[in-house]
């Protein structure tokens, strides 16, 4: 599957570290949970003796707290200092981000908040560990590949469409009756079973990209709860799926015009320049240097994508299109594997597929393929490079999908709760900057406190600004609350 996320987890550049998670030499005993080693998997050695595991039930169905349960996977460090200031809880993003897999490559980054907090995150439901789902095998995942997501014909239309079905009944197979219970509404209140039996008073929270939409429910369902909150990358809270898409549109462009001006091109020009490319390729797709596999215009426009994550890619970005205007598709598409989590044997991460289960069970709204069409000259004027994959990406993505959306928009007003601290950074691609002063708004007067930043990428803390890391330590540490609007360049 080769369709973009509509936002995703800030680490998506990185190798993931895979962490297994149970009970191992340790009968550490807390909260009810038998924390242990965390256990190596096929893919990475167990993470250093710091880092323990530990497995969680909730109730499948909230609605039925005495009913089936699954298993949670969660993984901590403890407080290094001598003041603790009980549990940090993190998510990065996603939907469908391993936090398990992600909380030891990310400890470094918050090294200083690490002195009182307990560093823990935990796989949400339909997500790795915690009854992870997988809707095709890895082979299926490379053959539709050949897919195209900007269909221009009918029978291109039929697949992509046919495509979607096939995607969508291999989650249900696969998840059962789990595809109905994995929304963001079941995942904030998982949070708070786990503030309980980590012995939390109030949740202290550190949400990033699609874990701020989470934190901002959460905030929502359990105002009364709330300790210190961040929410980083901001989701804009009332957006629908044709918002978010657009808006995705938007910042992905945006960022492709700050990355033309730093390499001395005009953005008009140069956007034009790889608008053009990308409809040579979907015509010709370029050899790949391995066999059985070529650069499609998906895969392109996939590997474009990845750099603009981060300032510090943007070479690698310079590189691949340059190498694919000679012929050599090479480059981009070992850009668009990292993105699709292909692994060189050819093995296929599951991130995408919870979050398309996830996204479907929260969002209502499912544009028809007529209605996308007519919206697609939008999206273009949006983006010529990002437009229409996102526009043809509101008719597919939840396409003919097994279980119904629960809502348009997340609610996340949180009247009564204490400051949360919002970050948002101007320059970020996947979550654009204007989210996060809705999100603020929606939180309520007195909750949301706006921190800018002028800066690039995705996400702003452990970006390289010291005013914002600052900041955002002191409130988390300290519990000072920064001026509403401050801004940091």
């Amino acid at each position: 599957m080769t369709r973009f996320p509509r936002w995703t987890a800030l680490a998506v550049a990185s190798a993931l570290l895979a962490a297994g998670c149970g009970s191992g030499s340790s009968d550490d005993k807390d909260g009810g949970l038998s924390w242990g080693r965390c256990k190596a998997t096929a893919d990475a050695p167990a993470p250093s003796s710091d880092w323990q595991c530990a497995t969680l039930k909730v109730p499948l169905d909230w609605s039925d707290p005495d009913g089936e349960t699954i298993g949670l996977a969660l993984i901590r460090a403890k407080a290094r200092g001598d003041d603790p200031a009980g549990s940090l809880l993190f998510n990065f993003g996603g939907p469908g981000a391993s936090g398990v897999s992600m909380m030891p490559s990310y400890a470094p980054t918050v090294s200083k908040l690490r002195e009182r907090y307990d560093l823990v995150s935990w796989d949400p439901r339909g997500v790795g560990a915690s009854e992870g789902v997988r809707c095709r095998g890895d082979k299926e995942i490379q053959a539709a590949e050949s897919v195209d997501a900007t269909p221009d014909t009918p029978a291109e239309e039929k697949a992509y469409l046919a495509d979607a079905t096939d995607f969508g009944e291999g989650c249900r197979k696969d998840a059962g009756k789990l595809m109905a219970h994995v929304s963001t509404a079941d995942s904030a209140r998982d949070m708070d079973r786990i503030r309980q039996v980590l012995g939390d008073e109030k949740m202290h929270y550190f949400g990033i990209s699609y874990g701020t939409e989470l934190g901002g429910t959460y905030a929502h369902l359990f105002p009364e709860n709330v300790g210190r909150m961040t929410l980083d990358a901001v989701v804009d809270p009332g957006a629908d799926t044709v918002g978010h898409a657009k808006n995705q549109a938007r910042g992905f462009q945006r960022a492709l015009n700050d990355y033309l001006e730093s390499t001395g091109q005009n953005p008009e020009e140069g956007t034009r320049r790889i608008a053009d490319l990308l409809r040579r390729i979907d015509t010709r797709p370029l050899p790949a240097g391995t066999p059985g596999r070529k650069l499609t215009q998906t895969l392109a426009v996939t590997g474009i994508i990845l750099p603009l994550y981060s300032k510090d890619s943007w070479p690698t970005l310079t590189s691949a299109l340059d190498a694919a205007e000679r012929g050599d598709g090479s480059e981009l598409l070992s850009l668009a594997d990292r993105y699709n989590e292909r692994g060189p044997s050819g093995r296929y991460g599951t991130t995408t597929h919870a979050q398309r289960v996830i996204s479907c069970l929260d969002d209502r709204q499912r544009p028809t393929p007529a209605e996308t069409k007519r919206l697609l000259p939008e999206f273009e004027e949006i983006s010529p490079v990002f437009g229409t994959f996102l526009g043809w990406d509101t008719a597919g993505w939840c396409h003919d999908w097994p279980v119904p959306g629960q809502h348009d928009t997340p609610e996340v007003s949180a009247p009564g709760a204490a400051p949360v601290l919002v970050v948002g950074n101007t320059g970020d691609p996947a979550t654009p900057y204007e989210g996060a002063r809705k999100m603020a708004d929606e939180l309520g007067k007195g909750v949301g406190v706006m921190l800018t930043w002028r800066g690039e990428g995705h996400g702003a803390y452990g970006s390289g600004s010291d005013c914002v890391d600052s900041t955002v330590d002191a409130y988390l540490l300290d519990g000072s609350v920064p001026r509403d609007g401050k801004v940091c360049s």
